[in-house]
């Protein structure tokens, strides 16, 4: 556990928590360093992010004495064509390629912050991010391994190729890497504003370049994107609130997970029984049988969001859980939810904190880079159904359901903790671990992180880590099904504390970050 007295920031890349400390040192608030940060991860784990991606965030704002969210997800494009992708005999959106990019809405948000809660310029504090992209930084073995298991769609087009792999491979670690078309085009931006990408020549290029290959983008979408401000959904948990962004996002999945669990004594079971395993995974299972089938674009949910929080109906929800063994197949039906994610969360000098989120969805995205931008573009639109008449079927200009949650924590109406877990599905049950640990286990923020996690998959079959014999084969009597746990990652957590004279903070050892602060 790191701390500090003055600002504080945890990310999933060294440099990229360099860069915010460095913006805090100069008077930034949180919301400068976090947008440095984000910059930063843009160059150095380009494969989870950047702006071709969504951004959300939860800030705390010391002034305004309270917590705004804010929501950047782009919709998809005005010539989707569903019936043209059922046409092609697909059972789902294509996961890569460019039918699966939609509007890119992270660098909106990260204005949008800076316009509201920042004291420095877009220019101001992409300028540590350009600086890396030129003159480079070295691999590290997590990101190298994931670039070279994502070698093949790198492969596909010719701006990924260029940009991406050398010699048709992808590098290695140790391997220096700069990116300068990503680069040009951050200076582009940091010199002409985000207009450039949002309707204007940067964004024409992206769009043109699309549109060659078949994408569903126009410029006009690009320039009719908006940020929503949003207030953010809470429950309360043994006299703490968990704030989560509405959706179309999964964070009412973690809310409903951590209210059904107070029906339940967690802190009687040890920490990774059997007992605290097969509850947590049930109430896993649960909460995602009512994402899969409600959750959507606000605008098209046949359900009102807070019906799904209301106390009656998660009390119900709670007698569903068999103690003696798993529950009829609550599962969803298998939409695409896999997104690769950083969170980073910053607290700075004047008491602002903030838990901050920007994913491409996938390992480098939808593979998509229009040639020399330098830029990924996500595949976010692999997130839709192609269901008739659910909520969440693909159609023009619609959110698809969204993966990439921040996650606050309040007590007594005051900021407490700032956390985040990364990966895909893995975000909800990962946050709701991270959080029973320090409540009911007694963790600090950095243990908390480091403890062992479980990941259930789909059906009955889950993954825990440092599992020992005696507790799997109870799990597999119970009729849970146990994936090896070298099969699948557990996500990556960053974390900062409220100690009210300073900040404490943690970062996952299951990555390459670090907390510091000043």
């Amino acid at each position: 556990m790191v701390t500090s007295t003055k600002g504080m920031a945890a990310t999933s890349h060294p440099l990229a928590t360099g860069a915010a400390v460095q913006i805090l040192e100069a008077g930034g608030t949180a919301a400068d360093a976090a947008v440095a940060a984000a910059a930063v991860l843009n160059v150095t784990e380009p494969h989870m992010t950047g702006i071709g991606g969504d951004m959300f965030m939860i800030f705390w704002s010391a002034s305004e004495g309270q917590l705004s969210g804010l929501d950047s997800s782009g919709q998809s494009g005005s010539k989707t064509d569903p019936q043209a992708l059922i046409d092609q005999g697909l059972e789902s959106v294509p996961e890569t390629g460019p039918k699966s990019v939609t509007v890119p809405g992270a660098l909106a948000g990260w204005q949008a912050l800076l316009d509201r809660y920042g004291l420095m310029s877009m220019a101001d504090v992409l300028a540590p991010a350009i600086r890396i992209a030129e003159d480079g930084f070295l691999l590290t073995p997590i990101v190298a391994q994931e670039w070279a298991d994502s070698s093949s769609l790198l492969q596909v087009g010719e701006g990924a190729r260029a940009t991406y792999l050398r010699k048709g491979e992808a590098p290695r670690a140790g391997e220096r890497i700069t990116n300068l078309d990503l680069a040009n085009s951050l200076r582009t931006i940091a010199q002409n504003g985000i207009d450039t990408f949002y309707g204007k020549t940067l964004g024409q290029k992206i769009t043109d370049g699309l549109d060659k290959l078949g994408g569903y983008l126009t410029i006009e979408d690009l320039a009719d994107h908006t940020v929503r401000w949003v207030e953010p959904m809470s429950v309360d948990y043994k006299g703490y609130t968990l704030h989560e962004i509405p959706p179309a996002g999964q964070g009412i999945a973690a809310l409903q997970m951590i209210k059904i669990l107070e029906e339940f004594d967690i802190g009687g079971m040890r920490h990774n029984s059997v007992e605290y395993l097969h509850t947590l995974i049930e109430v896993k299972r649960l909460a995602y049988a009512d994402l899969e089938r409600h959750i959507a674009d606000p605008a098209h949910m046949t359900v009102q969001p807070e019906s799904l929080l209301d106390g009656k109906y998660l009390k119900h929800r709670a007698t569903l859980i068999n103690p003696c063994g798993v529950s009829e197949n609550p599962d969803p039906r298998g939409l695409y939810t896999e997104s690769e994610t950083v969170y980073l969360t910053v607290a700075d000098q004047y008491g602002n904190m903030i838990s901050f989120i920007n994913s491409l969805c996938g390992y480098f995205g939808s593979g998509v880079v229009i040639p020399e931008t330098g830029i990924l573009l996500q595949n976010r639109g692999s997130g839709f159904t192609l269901e008739a008449g659910h909520p969440n079927q693909i159609a023009p200009r619609k959110k698809p359901l969204h993966t990439i949650i921040p996650a606050f924590v309040t007590q007594d109406d005051k900021p407490l903790l700032s956390f985040g877990v990364m990966g895909g599905s893995m975000q909800p049950q990962g946050q709701i671990q991270v959080l029973l640990n320090m409540i009911e286990f007694g963790m600090d923020v950095q243990q908390a992180i480091d403890a062992p996690r479980f990941r259930h998959l789909n059906g009955v079959t889950v993954a825990v880590e440092n599992l020992d014999p005696e507790t799997t084969q109870d799990l597999q009597h119970l009729g849970h099904k146990l994936e090896d746990p070298s099969e699948t990652t557990f996500g990556g957590s960053q974390a900062i504390l409220n100690l009210r004279e300073g900040w404490a903070a943690g970062s996952d050892v299951r990555k390459d970050g670090m907390a510091a602060g000043h």
